[in-house]
C-alpha cells in the first residue's frame, strides 16, 4: 500500500552531507551501510561527490524518477525540495527536519502548506519532525539511528523518534529482531491508521507494537485496527492519558470518564493489547511473534524453586486466569520419574537439582495434558543446574508445538547464553516469573478477542420522534441541563419503564399527584442547577399520607432555596416509590475522540464512593454488555452472593443496548446518568428512578 516508501526501487537524501555527525551524513552512510540494493542519489548544492556516489545539485539532474526523497533541510529550504521531488515524480517523501506544527502557529502554517503541496502531486508524506524509517527486509535504513536490527517478525510504529533509538538498542541487547521501524513524527499526511493497514499486508510482519502519544481520526483508526487485529496482533503502548477532557463534567458519567477510560474503551473494542509500560509493550510482542496462540486459560508452570514457582502462581492467579492441577494419569506419570521430594500440584517442582532431562520430561508431558493451554518453565540457577544444556532441551520441545511455551531463567551471568538461545529458537524469555505471565495473559486475551461471537447490534423498534420532539423543546429553552422529567420521557420513548410521575408546583398539586399515582411515594427537588439531590436534602422516600407530602414538599422548596440561591427551582417531582431491588447506575459521556462510551457500575452514591465501574465503547451487542457487567467488582453482588438472590443481569443488558441504541441516533445528547436503576431477580422489569442528561449545541 506504502510501496514509494518502504519499498522504493531509487532514494534521494536531499540533504545529504559528507560532514560526520550531520543528520545528512548519517542517513546517507545508513542507507549505504544497511546494504540497500536500489539507486541512490545524494543531494547536495556544494558537493559533486559523497561517500562515494556522485552528488547532484539538485535532485532534477538526476534525470529519472525517484520513488523516495528523504528531505534533511533547513525549514525555509523544505518547500523547495518538495518541488524537487515532485518534478521527478517521487512516491514518497521523508521529510526529517523539524521546526513545524510542534513549534506553534507559523510552524503550523508551513506543515499545511506542506501537506497540500504533496497531495496536489499525489507524493505520500512521512513526518516531519521524525527519525525517518526502517525496513529489513529490503536493507534500508533510511534514518538517523545508529542501529541496524536484523530482521524479524516486529514492526515498530513510533510517535517518539527518541524512543525508536531505544527500541533498536532493547532488540540489539536482547538478540531480537525487527521487521520495519517507521517514526511517524507529527503526521501531517501518513497516520498510525495508514501503517497499521500496510502492516497488516506485509508478509514480513506477524506483530505490530506501536507507540502512540495521539490518534488522529478516532472512529477510522477503531474500524481500521478492529480488522487488523483479526488477522495480526496489535499492541500499543498509550502515553499523554492522564488528563481528562478539557471542559467539566456535569454528570457522574462524565466525571469518571477521562482520555484515559477512552483509550482504554476503544482498544477493547478492536482487539489491541495495550501496553502498560515499555517492558509490557515487547514482553507482548516478542511472545505473540514467537508463539502460537494459546486455546484457553489454563497455565501450568514448571519450576525447580517453590519461591518463583508461587510468584508465577500468585501472577496467574491474579490475572483472571487458571492454575487448576494437571491431568491425574499425566500428574502420575511425572511423579513416577522424580524424586520423592517433587511436587506435581502446579507448579510442578522438578527440584533444585533437576537437569536438562528432568526438565524435558516434564515439558513433554503437560505439553499433551489436555487441560493444559499455555506453560510458563522457570529456572534459577543452583550449584548443580546445567542452564545451557536446560535450555536447548525446553527448546526442542517448545519449537513446533501447538501450545506456547514462554520461560524464565533468572540470574544474571550464569544464565546469559541460555536466555540468548531461546531468542534465537523463537521461545520468548523473561526476567522475573510476572513478566512472563504477563505476556501470556495478553495472548490469552488476544485469543480470546478472536474466537468472540460475531458481533451483532441489536436494533430496538423505539419512538424517535418523540425523542425529537422532547430534544427540540429542550434546544428551545437555551438550557442544555436536562432534568428527570424530560429525561424519563426520552427513556420512555426508548421503552424503558418509568414508574407513574409529575412535576408538582406547589404543595396541592403535590398531595393531588401523590393520591393520583398511589401511596407510598417519592419527592425529588427539580432543577437543571443541581447535580447531587440527596445532598442538597432534595430526595424524599416512602411517603405515605398527604401531611408528608406537604411538609416535605415545603421544607424542600424552603432550605434548598435558601442553600442554593441561584439555582433555578421548577417544583418537585412526585413519583411513585419502587418496590426493592439493587441500584445500578447506566451512564454515557461522548468521548471527543471515539464517540459515545457507555458507562455501567453501582447506583446511588456508590458510584462516586467506590469508583467500581465500567466503560465500552457504542455501539454495544448484548454479548458485549454482559462483558461490562462481569468486569466490574460488584459482579459477584449482582449474580448472587452469600445468600441474596441474584438480579436479571439480560435486563441491565438490553438496558444498556438502549442507551447505545439511543445516544447513536442522538448524538446531541453528550452525557447522560440513569442512577439509580433498580434492578430486581428475573423476570422482574427494572424501573428508572432518575435519570438525567446534557445536550451539546444548546446556548
Amino acid at each position: 500500500m506504502l510501496d514509494g516508501l518502504l519499498y522504493p526501487k531509487s532514494l534521494a537524501v536531499i540533504g545529504a552531507s559528507r560532514v560526520p555527525g550531520k543528520v545528512g551524513y548519517s542517513i546517507l552512510s545508513n542507507i549505504i551501510s544497511a546494504g540497500y540494493q536500489g539507486k541512490i542519489f545524494p543531494v547536495n548544492p556544494t558537493a559533486d561527490e559523497m561517500l562515494g556516489l556522485p552528488c547532484y545539485h539538485d535532485v532534477r539532474e538526476t534525470n529519472q524518477e525517484v520513488d523516495h526523497c528523504i528531505i534533511v533541510v533547513p525549514p525555509k529550504a523544505v518547500m523547495a525540495a518538495l518541488e524537487g521531488a515532485a518534478a521527478v515524480k517521487a512516491k514518497a517523501c521523508t521529510v526529517i527536519t523539524a521546526g513545524f506544527k510542534e513549534v506553534g502557529k507559523e510552524g503550523a502554517a508551513k506543515e499545511k502548506e506542506m501537506l497540500e503541496y504533496c497531495r496536489k502531486h499525489h507524493i505520500r508524506l512521512l513526518g516531519p519532525n521524525c527519525l525517518g524509517l526502517i525496513n529489513t527486509e529490503n536493507h534500508m535504513n533510511a534514518s538517523f539511528a545508529a542501529q541496524m536490527p536484523k530482521p524479524g517478525g516486529i514492526s515498530v510504529i513510533s510517535q517518539s523518534g527518541a524512543l525508536c533509538t531505544a527500541i533498536l538498542d532493547w532488540a540489539e541487547g536482547r538478540g531480537i529482531g525487527l521487521a520495519k521501524l517507521i517514526s511517524i513524527g507529527n503526521k501531517a499526511d501518513i497516520s498510525e491508521t495508514d501503517l497499521l493497514q500496510t502492516l497488516a499486508e506485509d508478509a514480513q510482519t506477524k506483530v505490530i507494537a506501536a507507540y502512540l502519544e495521539s490518534i488522529n481520526d478516532g472512529p477510522e483508526f477503531i474500524r481500521v485496527a478492529e480488522e487488523v487485529s483479526k488477522y495480526k496482533p496489535v499492541v500499543i503502548l498509550k502515553a499523554g492519558t492522564t488528563q481528562a477532557g478539557g471542559k467539566a463534567a456535569s454528570s457522574h458519567t462524565g466525571s469518571l470518564a477521562g482520555a484515559d477510560i477512552a483509550y482504554g474503551a476503544a482498544f477493547k473494542r478492536a482487539g489491541i493489547i495495550r501496553a502498560e509500560d515499555f517492558e509490557s509493550l515487547f514482553d507482548s510482542a516478542t511472545a505473540l511473534a514467537m508463539q502460537p496462540l494459546p486455546k484457553g486459560n489454563h497455565i501450568a508452570v514448571i519450576t525447580n524453586a517453590g519461591g518463583p514457582g508461587i510468584m508465577a502462581a500468585d501472577a496467574v492467579e491474579n490475572l483472571d486466569m487458571n492454575l487448576d492441577p494437571i491431568t491425574s494419569e499425566i500428574a502420575e506419570a511425572i511423579k513416577a520419574q522424580l524424586p520423592a521430594a517433587a511436587s506435581v500440584a502446579n507448579p510442578i517442582d522438578v527440584l533444585g537439582d533437576a537437569d536438562p532431562a528432568r526438565y524435558s520430561m516434564a515439558l513433554k508431558a503437560v505439553m499433551d495434558d489436555p487441560k493444559v493451554h499455555g506453560i510458563v518453565v522457570i529456572m534459577t540457577p543452583q550449584a548443580m543446574s546445567n542452564p545451557n544444556g536446560t535450555a536447548e532441551a525446553i527448546i526442542a520441545e517448545a519449537q513446533g508445538g501447538i501450545k506456547p511455551v514462554l520461560t524464565c531463567f533468572m540470574g544474571g551471568s550464569q544464565v546469559i547464553s541460555a536466555r540468548k538461545a531461546f531468542v534465537e529458537a523463537n521461545v520468548p524469555e523473561y526476567p522475573s516469573p510476572e513478566r512472563a505471565v504477563n505476556a501470556l495473559k495478553d495472548m490469552v486475551d488476544y485469543a480470546a478477542w478472536l474466537n468472540r461471537p460475531p458481533r451483532i447490534v441489536t436494533r430496538f423498534p423505539v419512538n424517535r420522534h418523540r425523542v425529537e420532539r422532547v430534544l427540540a423543546r429542550q434546544a428551545r429553552s437555551g438550557r442544555p441541563e436536562m432534568g428527570e422529567v424530560e429525561a424519563k420521557e426520552i427513556l420512555l420513548a426508548y421503552d424503558f419503564r418509568v414508574l407513574p410521575g409529575q412535576l408538582a408546583r406547589t404543595s396541592e398539586e403535590a398531595v393531588f399527584i401523590a393520591e393520583r399515582v398511589g401511596y407510598p411515594v417519592a419527592m425529588k427537588i427539580v432543577s437543571p442547577d443541581i447535580l447531587h439531590k440527596s445532598d442538597m436534602g432534595g430526595v424524599k422516600l416512602n411517603l405515605s399520607k398527604p401531611s408528608e407530602v406537604l411538609d416535605a414538599f415545603d421544607l424542600m422548596m424552603l432550605r434548598i432555596g435558601r442553600a442554593a440561591q441561584e439555582a433555578l427551582l421548577r417544583g418537585v417531582y412526585v413519583e411513585q416509590m419502587s418496590k426493592p431491588g439493587r441500584e445500578v447506575i447506566l451512564g454515557m459521556h461522548r468521548d471527543p475522540q471515539f464517540g459515545p462510551m457507555l458507562m455501567f457500575g453501582l447506583g446511588g452514591i456508590f458510584v462516586e464512593v467506590m469508583k467500581d465501574v465500567s466503560f465500552y465503547l457504542a455501539p454495544l451487542t448484548h454479548e458485549e454488555a454482559l462483558q461490562m457487567l462481569s468486569s466490574t467488582r460488584s459482579y459477584a453482588l449482582l449474580r448472587g452472593a452469600r445468600g441474596q438472590a441474584g438480579v436479571d443481569l439480560d435486563s441491565i443488558a438490553g438496558a444498556l443496548q438502549r442507551i447505545s441504541q439511543l445516544v447513536t441516533d442522538f448524538p446531541q445528547i453528550e452525557e447522560m446518568d440513569i442512577n439509580p436503576f433498580i434492578v430486581g431477580e428475573v423476570g422482574t422489569e427494572p424501573v428508572v428512578a432518575d435519570a438525567r442528561m446534557i445536550l451539546s449545541g444548546v446556548k
